[in-house]
């Protein structure tokens, strides 16, 4: 009997990834059998909080925390060179304002993967995390959005946002040796990655040649990106949860409003799914 390794896949996206805060806490009560999470970007933040079992973790620090100016804003980026106060964020939220439950995380027995970009190759690296207290610039590297952070020294490479490179890690997961995948995607199946955020590249990283061609070829990489998840879709290997049209919330808002927007779509897609979803892991897992 083939004993199939079940995981999940995390888009990213800004503030608008809370939706799939939203779809993590409806799969948190369905106790499934994980055995993987990967996360990019802000997919990764709540990913980990799923991984800790701190269902409602991240809509209650992101209502708390989106109108302050050290959560993100550009007087940060100023101060600081990130547009996220890195001091406020990866240490005084999980360690004082909402605590990171680590020893759950360390002994969930679910592995945890980050997806980052690494500039000096232009490659995805999908590294492996068990200790968020020892580890946690590997989530702050997931995280970097090009331009408006510093470059993250984590295990010895240089790396920023995984967006960059792997928006949707299911084949690196694959690769990796989870072979059913419950994929959560914040944007609909026809959104179209816009080449906009890449074409500044050689200005900003021109000592990164590498990581200007892969991010210039964003588009591209996504559109395959989706064509696979197709495939695995109908190879009954993947289960996909994406909002059917645009959420309508911006990569950046500090609106409140947006943020139970975002989470509200994302629980309320996650539960109309769940029959679907539970055929799916009987007949396939």
């Amino acid at each position: 009997m083939t004993v199939h390794r079940l995981g999940i896949v995390v888009e990213g996206g800004g503030i608008r990834g809370i939706y799939a805060a939203g779809v993590l806490d409806v799969l948190s009560d369905l106790h499934l059998p994980v055995k993987g999470v990967i996360g990019v970007s802000a997919g990764a933040i709540h990913g980990c909080s799923f991984v800790a079992g701190q269902k409602g973790r991240s809509l209650r620090f992101y209502k708390r925390f989106i109108t302050d100016d050290r959560f993100f804003s550009f007087k940060s980026l100023i101060k600081t060179g990130n547009l996220v106060d890195t001091q406020f964020c990866y240490h005084d939220i999980p360690y004082i304002y909402d605590p990171f439950d680590n020893n759950a995380f360390m002994q969930s027995g679910i592995d945890f993967y980050v997806t980052c970009t690494n500039v000096e190759t232009g490659q995805a690296e999908y590294l492996l995390l068990s200790d968020m207290n020892k580890e946690l610039d590997g989530l702050r590297a997931s995280a970097s959005l090009p331009y408006v952070s510093q470059i993250v020294q984590f295990r010895g490479k240089k790396l920023l946002d995984g967006g960059c490179s792997d928006r949707i890690p299911l084949k690196a997961f694959e690769r990796l040796g989870f072979d059913r995948n419950i994929v959560i995607s914040t944007q609909p199946r026809e959104h179209k990655v816009k080449d906009r955020d890449a074409y500044l590249a050689k200005l900003f990283y021109r000592k990164y040649p590498q990581f200007c061609r892969v991010f210039s070829h964003s588009p591209t990489a996504y559109e395959q990106t989706q064509k696979d998840i197709d495939q695995a879709v109908n190879d009954k290997t993947a289960f996909v949860i994406r909002p059917r049209v645009s959420l309508g919330i911006k990569r950046l808002t500090h609106s409140p409003l947006d943020v139970q927007k975002g989470y509200d779509q994302g629980r309320q897609d996650a539960l109309n799914l769940i029959p679907a979803l539970e055929e799916w892991l009987g007949k396939y897992c």
